[in-house]
């Protein structure tokens, strides 16, 4: 008898780089235990990076989040995030895939990859989040969520330890919300209906 997975209503995509570990451990802390939407986030991390992020993001999150591997189907309630050294990307909308292809803006993973296959794969049901960084990486992905009628986050560059990133994101297309740190965890509820 064949099972057929779940549909994934909406899944939530988050693109961080230089000073993202404290604002990804707030947000995640922030959701309740029964959070279903799966979320997948790309980190910038050097490629000889161990697995201390996925270690310290299960300290403060109510959800499980482990590296992402290639083949990998998602699963609801999961966090998934980037393996120093390779692209992530939405196969489909149930599959993960991973890459090793040439950086893009020097950066292996990039947030742009992610951002625009998950846009292809989801289309409007993509809630995209572009955090701090150093550079502008995620800015061509949040415009391709935008275009695909998906809901676009950037975190404010005045609150950001670095705001190159949300900058350039701000400067690509039209934000649905450019949020004060402690407003991203409650914007991610109401997009996905969950009580504050």
């Amino acid at each position: 008898m064949n099972t057929v997975s779940p549909i994934i209503p909406k899944i939530v995509v988050i693109g961080t780089s230089a000073g993202g570990l404290s604002m990804l451990q707030h947000i995640l802390a922030d959701l309740p235990k029964d959070w279903s939407t799966p979320i997948l986030i790309v980190q910038h991390q050097l490629q000889t990076a161990d697995e201390s992020l996925v270690e310290l993001l299960n300290l403060v999150s109510p959800l499980p989040c482990c590296y992402a591997l290639d083949g990998q189907k998602i699963q609801l309630g999961h966090v998934y995030v980037s393996p120093p050294g390779y692209h992530f990307l939405v196969e489909d909308s149930q599959t993960l895939a991973l890459s090793d292809d040439e950086p893009i803006h020097y950066a292996r993973p990039s947030i742009d990859l992610l951002l625009q296959s998950a846009a292809t794969a989801f289309g409007k049901a993509v809630i995209a989040v572009i955090l701090t960084g150093a550079n502008s990486d995620g800015a061509a992905g949040l415009k391709k969520v935008k275009e695909q009628g998906g809901i676009t986050l950037v975190q404010m560059p005045l609150c950001a330890e670095y705001d190159a990133m949300p900058n350039a994101a701000i400067s690509a297309t039209d934000i649905d919300c450019v949020c004060l740190p402690s407003q991203i965890s409650l914007k991610l509820r109401e997009y996905c209906h969950y009580e504050s």
